[in-house]
């Protein structure tokens, strides 16, 4: 019978998302890929006991991870059920729903029908009342963004989720759903966006500064740019990694020569801080406090660990963001 670690809050740092008083961990677990019949169970639950041992009390998913579809929401169901009942109090559950779950005109996007029918889906599949986050995980250019707020809002009214969200929205959708929103009553926590130092279009195009205006929180997904962001790639593309496969999110042809060059660059500086490569581009995207928590994925506990380690030196002084900026820049 797992018992969590006494002294599990000791060192992870919270951070308040936006205004509510809801905070998050500084590093968030994303049950992504790495969740599913294609991993043994037991190392996904000798991870998600290490994470919450690590004081990472919040656990992200949707509805159409796995593979298949589904099932990172059923591992983690099984795993609540084995180990997590007594803590359910102390965990942040979030999902989502937006992209393909089901055949069919009913199956995605963002109207009222597919996200009350996911939503119910995925509490069943992970032995839940509720959840405490319930994203649009994408913005549905032919439904009204009413409809969909509108569901998100009754979702928290059924006492289905306690907040909600949005991923993948530009800076004017947030700002819409957030005013669709807070006319019904319900405010917008949070917002997921991709981010990390290889991609920087939530700066580059307004999505952190409305977030600042909207005081809402941002929870980032990406931060370690599918790996390349590990020290993985310094010395090339590794047999085993996901590049080598050509996976959808990362093929080989995104490794080029330069990229490896910077990596490497990159390497050294988190070298002189004392930190990994994936350690110094978690810090990086949480400097400053404008990101509320970065999300990362783990195969063992051990690249769990590493990750977490970030969060022993998040501070970055004007020389070292500016070195950064150099090589990020070229």
């Amino acid at each position: 019978m797992y018992t969590a670690h006494p002294d599990r809050y000791a060192d992870m740092p919270y951070r308040r998302a936006g205004r509510s008083g809801l905070k998050l961990p500084a590093l968030s677990l994303g049950l992504w890929h790495n969740f599913g019949p294609g991993r043994p169970a037991e190392t996904q639950r000798a991870i998600l006991r290490r994470a919450f041992d690590l004081g990472v009390t919040h656990f992200d998913l949707a509805n159409n991870y796995g593979p298949p579809p589904g099932a990172a929401e059923s591992a983690l169901g099984e795993a609540l059920k084995a180990d997590f009942t007594p803590y359910r109090d102390e965990l942040v559950i979030s999902t989502k729903a937006g992209y393909l779950m089901w055949p069919g005109p009913y199956g995605e996007w963002g109207s009222r029908k597919y996200l009350l029918s996911s939503l119910d889906q995925s509490l069943k599949r992970m032995g839940l009342d509720y959840v405490d986050i319930f994203y649009s995980h994408r913005f549905d250019p032919d439904t009204p963004l009413e409809e969909t707020m509108g569901a998100l809002h009754t979702a928290v009214r059924q006492g289905k989720a306690l907040y909600v969200g949005v991923s993948n929205y530009s800076a004017e959708q947030t700002r819409e759903a957030a005013r669709i929103l807070a006319d019904l009553g319900t405010p917008l926590l949070v917002h997921q966006p991709r981010y990390s130092m290889l991609d920087r279009r939530p700066e580059e195009e307004g999505v952190l500064d409305a977030l600042d205006e909207l005081q809402a929180g941002s929870v980032v997904y990406s931060p370690l740019e599918q790996g390349l962001l590990t020290g993985r790639y310094l010395d090339g593309i590794p047999e085993d990694s996901r590049a080598a496969s050509d996976s959808p999110f990362l093929n080989s042809d995104a490794v080029t020569e330069d990229l490896v060059g910077r990596l490497r660059a990159l390497n050294g500086i988190a070298e002189s801080r004392g930190q990994t490569l994936a350690q110094m581009a978690l810090a990086w995207v949480l400097r400053g406090g404008r990101v509320t928590s970065a999300l990362v994925g783990a195969s063992s506990p051990q690249q769990l660990e590493d990750s977490v380690g970030a969060v022993r030196a998040l501070d970055f002084d004007g020389e070292e963001l500016a070195r950064i900026d150099a090589v990020l820049k070229g």
